[in-house]
């Protein structure tokens, strides 16, 4: 396994992917560990929940160098990954583990005690994106070693260090042999694994493709199974929105992380009374940004994971261009750019016949779109066949909540965007994928219901 680094280019690191003895051992090691770690008190399970969540913090710094060297995020938002993301959701799902698996008791008649209980599903196997390579891990990986499940990692190629990080993390904190473990895989070598009779559950975060694989890969097999995939999510700024709020959280909604994360912001539709100030706002923050070196602190975007994936999203909007779209931004603003790096495109005159406004892009490039009610921006922003998250920019709570019943997607926000709260469920629907984390529903996924019906 090489990892091709898009800061240069250059080979950051070289592991070998696990062989047949190696993955066997795994196997064994977190199955032998199952009812040790069922039976450890929630309470037991936090001290080294949180022992990770030290370790991480106390890491923080080299660990950002290494997301930038392997995914190309700028050196200056990294470490908010380990500091602020990852200490946030991991604390909190921590803390609401003795209500989330407490047993559910069920009134009954006099001389029966009633009640159903969350047990752990056993072994589980995280498979795990690069673009937010510690965020996403974490979204199940906390939770399920939280409800007593064992836990087997693989990240994807390109971050496969991030595996091995918490790995060390699980080690510093003293947890058993066995809770928590990590596999460098061939795609090949997943489908046997997910087949072998220890594992009880699989919780894939990456592609639809990569979703349909694995779901393929588990067939025959009754196990619980999560699933968050792509998205091309939509934002509405009505004619009552704060433009300054809205341009600034859009634009950075649009571009953080280069474009690439399942719930940043693809397309957006405002309304004509304020379409044309809303483009000069946006168009003008949006040459505030430093395309460059992400090991630079100035620079604001740096480049996708690799060439082709710039590849990808340049032929959007090439294709687009072509059938009459325009971009705001142009190459002298920013000066030529080679593969992986990309400038940031603010396109105009876009339509839904286009691929730019209906397949993912994962890329830093927008779509604008003037619209004259809410209805029809409804009708735009269902208009997908993905649903993880979209927004409203408005001044109307009510209006909000009203249009948000309407729109097929998993989570809402109001005058927000991008964001994960840990403290409600995160979810998809349609080709965004099914399944829940974060919140305490996250835990009915890692856990299955026992019901105890004793008559005394």
């Amino acid at each position: 396994m090489k990892i091709i680094s898009p800061v240069d280019g250059s080979i950051y690191q070289e592991r070998d992917y696990a062989n047949g003895t190696e993955i066997a051992a795994v196997l064994a090691e977190a199955e032998k560990a199952t009812p040790l770690w069922k039976n450890t008190s929630i309470a037991d399970r936090a001290e080294i929940a949180l022992g990770v969540v030290k370790y991480f913090q106390a890491h923080a710094k080299e660990i950002a160098e290494e997301i930038t060297w392997q995914m190309g995020r700028p050196i200056r938002y990294t470490p908010s990954e380990i500091t602020g993301g990852l200490k946030e959701r991991a604390e909190y799902m921590i803390q609401q583990a003795n209500q989330a698996l407490a047993d559910l008791e069920v009134p009954g008649e006099e001389g029966f005690k009633k009640f159903i209980r969350k047990e752990p599903l056993g072994p589980v196997m995280v498979l795990s994106p690069w673009n937010y390579p510690y965020l996403t891990a974490v979204n199940a990986v906390i939770p399920a070693i939280m409800a007593g499940n064992p836990v087997i990692l693989k990240h994807a190629d390109q971050t496969t260090l991030c595996a091995e990080r918490f790995k060390a993390a699980f080690d510093a904190a003293g947890a058993p042999v066995g809770v928590f473990n990590f596999l460098h895989l061939r795609h090949e070598q997943i489908p046997s694994i997910i087949q072998h009779d220890s594992i009880k559950g699989v919780f894939f975060t990456g592609s639809v493709a990569g979703g349909q694989a694995i779901q393929q890969a588990a067939v025959g097999k009754f196990i619980n199974m999560g699933f968050e995939l792509g998205g091309k999510d939509p934002a509405y700024v009505a004619e009552d929105a704060s433009l300054p709020n809205a341009v600034e959280n859009l634009v950075d909604g649009a571009f953080f992380n280069s474009g690439q994360s399942c719930c940043g912001i693809e397309r957006i539709y405002v309304h004509k009374k304020r379409y044309e100030d809303f483009l000069d706002g946006f168009v003008s923050l949006t040459n505030q940004y430093v395309v460059g070196d992400p090991r630079e602190e100035e620079t604001t975007l740096g480049p996708l994971v690799r060439a082709s994936a710039a590849e990808r999203v340049h032929r959007q909007v090439e294709d687009a261009i072509a059938m009459g779209a325009h971009n705001l931004i142009t190459a002298e603003q920013f000066g030529p750019r080679k593969f992986p790096y990309m400038n940031p495109a603010v396109m105009v005159n876009v339509n839904h016949d286009m691929q730019l406004m209906k397949e993912e892009s994962f890329g830093p490039v927008i779509g604008i779109m003037p619209v004259s009610s809410d209805e029809e921006a409804l009708e735009w922003m269902n208009d997908s066949s993905y649903g993880l998250t979209a927004s409203i920019w408005t001044s109307d709570l009510q209006r909000a909540i009203a249009v948000g019943d309407r729109v097929d997607t998993g989570t809402w926000f109001m005058n927000r965007c991008d964001y994960l709260d840990p403290t409600l469920a995160w979810t998809g629907v349609k080709n965004s994928g099914n399944g829940c984390t974060l919140s305490t529903m996250g835990y009915d996924h890692v856990t299955r219901p026992k019901s105890f019906h004793l008559k005394q």
